[in-house]
């Protein structure tokens, strides 16, 4: 049987002897996690912005990132949604790890949610 751990892609990512044990699961679970469930995440944004019914596309370059930004700060349902998502893919053992420090993951999460989604929004 598949686990969860083998689904995730394989990232080269420098692993650093000074490195906290926050920042080795940021590095070791959260990023592979929202690499594996991307398009998921996107194709929940755009669903989103249809929601709101908000001209997205109208919007500048600087006005999308914003948008982006705030809804996924403000929106508690969209950002605990995605928390979520990302919650999902954890082994017993991460879930563990992840309730010891769950506020400043959720930080780490959006964060890196957000940057991600920037990066794909024209």
């Amino acid at each position: 049987m598949t686990s969860k751990l083998d689904l995730r892609p394989t990232l080269d990512l420098l692993i650093l002897e000074l490195s906290t044990p926050i920042e080795l699961f940021q590095n070791q679970t959260l990023r592979p996690v929202l690499k594996l469930q991307n398009d998921l995440y996107l194709a929940l944004f755009k669903a989103y912005i249809v929601r709101q019914k908000t001209d997205f596309e109208a919007l500048s370059k600087d006005k999308k990132r914003i948008f982006i930004e705030q809804s996924l700060q403000k929106d508690i349902v969209l950002k605990n949604t995605f928390i979520g998502i990302t919650i999902g893919m954890f082994s017993s053992e991460e879930l563990e790890n992840y309730i010891l420090e769950n506020k400043e993951y959720n930080r780490r999460i959006i964060s890196m949610l957000t940057e991600r989604i920037k990066s794909y929004i024209k």
